[in-house]
């Protein structure tokens, strides 16, 4: 009985937040959806569709691991967050190394355009 507890105790502020990782889970998923009318969003619409899919099961495990003080329901919500913030951390070093090395082509392009004048 006491575990129960516990759990319910730690999972609350997932628990009180719950409906923001629905809301943002279903505007993944949606905008997942509307992607892939798009050339490009055709290549990474699965990735948003994954997050928001995550997002979502995470907060159905946290309503469970509240209501019945199960460990492994809380656990399984965790790790759900973790495998999230995980893809958008390798999501934005991608962007950020993509950043730089068009920074560095563009930047290119124009100083040798200077040249020509």
């Amino acid at each position: 009985m006491e575990e129960k507890a516990l759990i319910q105790e730690v999972s609350l502020p997932l628990y009180q937040v719950r409906g923001w990782l629905k809301l943002l889970g279903v505007v993944l998923i949606i905008e997942g959806v509307l992607s892939i009318f798009t050339l490009i969003g055709i290549l990474w619409c699965w990735v948003l569709i994954w997050l928001g899919i995550l997002l979502f099961k995470a907060a159905g495990f946290v309503d469970a691991a509240q209501a019945n003080g199960e460990k492994q329901q809380f656990i399984e919500s965790l790790r759900r967050l973790k495998t999230f913030f995980v893809i958008n951390g390798i999501l934005l070093l991608i962007g950020l190394i993509a950043m730089v090395v068009m920074l560095i082509t563009t930047g290119g392009t124009f100083l040798s355009l200077m040249d020509r004048f």
